[in-house]
């Protein structure tokens, strides 16, 4: 079985850097390699339309990091919301492919945006904002983590 992402990222230990220069918005994680909004989303989950583990919005500006753990429910910036994922919830759900599926992709996608806030309802799905996140996108970087047991 491929176990190409660090366990740490199961239990909710991420951490991810982002930087927006003059030329290129940058995400990096210490947990998996290689202002914002942030999402995670499994487009290899056996469901027809992939699987939301994480979305995170209306992040400031002026952030440069989330330590590991900021996915936690509470441990985000003054401000910052998270959207319902697809586990209900609405912090990070850890990596969890069934057993003996494939490795899954994990895609994560830092977002700069033109607007402060989303204007999304307290309840929007991840579809919704991740619509909105496309309609109101400047920069995008992303790094992709893969996962199987």
């Amino acid at each position: 079985m491929k176990k190409l992402l660090a366990p740490a990222l199961c239990a909710l230990g991420l951490g991810i850097g982002a930087s927006f220069g003059a030329q290129a918005l940058e995400l990096s994680s210490p947990d998996f390699g290689n202002g914002f909004a942030i999402t995670a989303y499994d487009p290899d989950a056996p469901t027809g339309s992939g699987w939301w583990h994480w979305v995170a919005y209306d992040l400031p500006a002026t952030l440069r990091n989330l330590p590991s753990g900021a996915g936690k429910a509470g441990a985000m910036p003054v401000g910052a919301k998270q959207g319902r994922n697809d586990y209900g919830g609405n912090e990070f759900g850890g990596a969890c492919p069934p057993p003996g599926d494939k490795a899954h992709r994990y895609i994560f996608t830092v977002y700069a945006l033109k607007v402060d806030k989303l204007e999304v309802p307290t309840d929007a799905s991840a579809a919704l904002i991740g619509y909105m996140l496309n309609a109101n996108k400047q920069a995008t970087a992303t790094t992709l983590a893969m996962y199987g047991r």
